[in-house]
This record gives structure tokens, sequence and C-alpha cells, in this order.
């Protein structure tokens, strides 16, 4: 009997053994080394993601133009593009209304040109009159669309990480898209007001997090936060993310962004946006060359702090540049018949993009101009003529060869 038992244990342990063997890795997940860097791993290699926001809007349509289901196919036809310039990554914001449709361009970048998708959700920041992440059933009808939006994609070859909201943590300050409860609303103190509102939405994405990782154990999972406010209140209450997907938009410089975040949240992180437009509102002119200056830049602070560079902090993961294609409906969203009109207006103002801040107002950020690539209001085969700026070229020339002199060298500040 106690031979019997031996012989039994045996095959047990055995049986352990191979299934820790064979219990396959995840397809992607974030490794973090013996100094402490952190690295992305994609299909058994290190992957820097050389991201670009991605929403092929064509010219006199707006954000709710179903881009997906265009039997014109334009991520076809950027895909390539991408391809030929470096790009391994789009990221979108929210998946379209129709999966099979969205599993189509997924299925195609990665099948095609080898680019994977990172996957988004607003979390409700954009419903009116305003997000109620202090109200229980709101709470959960955004949850229910966030795993759907997981399980219909999980499975997808081309996903590489989902991203939990975008600039969501600035309606907890009272900026943008302000909620409350009746309970902080008895608080007397502003700064409590804000604590407050930050515990419960840092909450709520540690929960979503934590029931994407029971359902999906091989793609991360990042918290969207605009710029570094309210981490100290994501290192409290968030700590089921894997990494953080900051909105930066700090000029040629991301100064000290990337130590900063090591003290407040000691997470890897994407810059799921950045960028420059390159239309100068001071002299009221296109500069490609403003453009290509601002994102060298910015690309050469990213691998200066990727994993193993001695020079910087090494919990950078890459970038998804905003954006691919210029958005023609955005300053005048409420117009339809501005949508047709490439608008060199603007409405807000950023002094980090030194060369036009001296336009009327200081305002000096193009919303219509972000695009690396160009629309014309001509059609090819269906879609609008796309027009490379130079910006495409100088990163895709960056990214063969990260440790050249700039090709922008030249550009000086007035």
């Amino acid at each position: 009997m106690k031979k019997f038992i031996f012989i039994l244990a045996i095959f047990i342990f055995l049986g352990g053994l191979t299934g820790m063997a064979s219990k396959p890795k995840a397809d992607v997940y974030i490794k973090r080394l013996k100094n402490d860097h952190y690295q992305l791993i994609a299909g058994g290699k290190v992957f820097v993601v050389k991201g670009v926001c991605y929403n092929p809007v064509p010219v006199g349509k707006n954000h709710e133009y179903d881009w997906w289901s265009d039997p014109a196919k334009p991520w076809i036809v950027d895909g390539k593009l991408m391809q030929e310039m470096g790009i391994n990554t789009i990221r979108i914001y929210q998946p379209g209304k129709d999966p099979q449709a969205v599993k189509e361009v997924i299925k195609d970048l990665y099948e095609l040109y080898g680019i994977r998708t990172i996957m988004g959700h607003w979390l409700g920041f954009w419903e009116y009159p305003c997000p109620f992440y202090g109200d229980k059933n709101f709470q959960d009808r955004i949850k229910a669309g966030v795993i759907e939006m997981v399980n219909n994609y999980k499975d997808q070859p081309g996903i590489l990480m989902w991203i939990l909201g975008n600039e969501n943590n600035y309606s907890c300050l009272g900026q943008v898209n302000p909620w409350s409860t009746e309970e902080i609303d008895q608080e007397p103190n502003l700064q409590k007001q804000k604590a407050m509102r930050a515990e419960i939405f840092y909450s709520y994405v540690n929960d979503l997090a934590k029931e994407i990782h029971q359902i999906d154990s091989n793609h991360p999972v990042a918290l969207g936060n605009g710029e570094l406010i309210g981490l100290e209140f994501a290192d409290k209450f968030s700590g089921e993310v894997d990494l953080v997907a900051c909105i930066i938009y700090r000029g040629k410089t991301f100064g000290n962004l990337f130590n900063s975040l090591r003290a407040a949240f000691d997470k890897p992180i994407l810059i799921s946006e950045f960028g420059a437009d390159c239309y100068d509102a001071y002299k009221m002119q296109e500069d490609q060359n403003m453009q290509a200056f601002f994102l060298e830049s910015q690309w050469r602070q990213v691998y200066e702090n990727l994993a193993n560079n001695k020079e910087g902090a090494g919990n950078c993961l890459g970038g998804a540049m905003f954006e691919w294609v210029d958005e023609w409906w955005k300053h005048n969203e409420s117009s339809p018949d501005t949508w047709g009109v490439h608008d060199t207006g603007s409405n807000w103002s950023n002094g980090s993009y030194y060369f036009d801040i001296k336009a009327q107002d200081n305002k000096n950020m193009n919303e219509e101009w972000f695009g690396i690539v160009a629309l014309s209001d001509d059609l090819e085969n269906g879609l609008n003529k796309r027009i490379p700026r130079k910006a495409y070229y100088v990163i895709r020339e960056f990214w063969k060869n990260p440790d050249s002199e700039p090709q922008t060298r030249n550009r000086k500040s007035r």
C-alpha cells in the first residue's frame, strides 16, 4: 500500500511539473528586469510601441462616421503606409458598434502589415450631461460595455493591450465633465471633494482591471490618464492596472515625466497620446518643419527612457503619436457645413509649442492639423488621397537609426 501511494505521489508530482511546463506564457506581458526597468514582451520578443492614434474620418464627415464599415477600407491603404514608415501599433479610443467589422480591421492590419491594435474604452467620459462615476447604475452599465469589448476581441491575435479611459481624471478635479455625489457635495473642503472623487474613480478603474485580468490573462491593462495628475490616488487605489497610458503635450521635451512617475506610481508608462500640429498659427501657414522638429525631439526622449538605457528612467514602453491623418471636422464640430473645410482656427493655447505662441490670443493649437499624413479632398479609389508630411519621413529615419544626429536640428526658437 505504501509503495502504491509513493508511486501515485510521483505521478502527481510529474503531472504537476508537466502542467507547469506546458502552461503557455501570455501573448503580451510586461517584464520587470533586475534593474527595475520595464519591457513589453509581445510574441516572445521585446516590443517597443511605435504607434499612432488612428481615426480615419474622411473629409466632410465627423466623429460619428462608421469608418470600420467603409467599403473603401481605409486601413488597407493606411496600413501599407504605416508599415513602410515603421509603425507597429495603432491606438483606438473605443471600438465601433459592429464587432465583425472591428475584427476585420484588427485582423487585416496584423496579418497584412504586422500592426497590432491597442483597444481602448472612453468609460463614458463624453456622455451628456457628464459621467457619473459615483452612481452604481452608471458604473454597472459602463462595466458591461468594457467586459463586452474584452470578450469580443481578446482572442484576436493583433490585440496588444487595453486602455481604460483617456483623460477621465480631469473630471475628478472639476476641470472637464465634472461630476459629484450627495456625499461629496456635503463636504465643505474643496480639496477633500477632489480626493473623494479621485478615490471613487481610481477604485472603479481598479475593479475593471481586476475583472479584465480574470477573463483575459494575455494582454496588459492600462490606466488612461491625463498627464500625471491624480496618480498619487492611483497608487493607493489602482494597483491592479499593469501600466499607465499618459496623454502628454509638453512640446519639445517631456521634462521630468519618467522619474516623476517613478515617484508617484511606479508602473511602466506608454505615452498613449502626444504630438504636434503642423500649422503655424502666428505666420498663418502650414509648417511641416515645426511638426517634424517636435515629434523627433519627443521620440528621442521616449528612446532615452526605454529599458537598459543608463541615462533614462527605464520605465517607458513606447508611444502613440497623435495622429495618423488630419480630422477636418474638429474646429467647428457642431457645424456640418465646415467639415469639408480644412479650418485654420485654434481653440486653445499651449506655450510649450513656442514657435507660434505669439498668435492672436496665444491660441496656437490647431486641432485639424495634427496628422502626420495630410488628407486631400481629391479621391483615389473612394478615399481621400493620403499625403505624408515631413514628420512621416523624419520619424521613419529616426526609428531606423535612433543614434543619428537630429534631422531637424536647424530649427531654432523664435
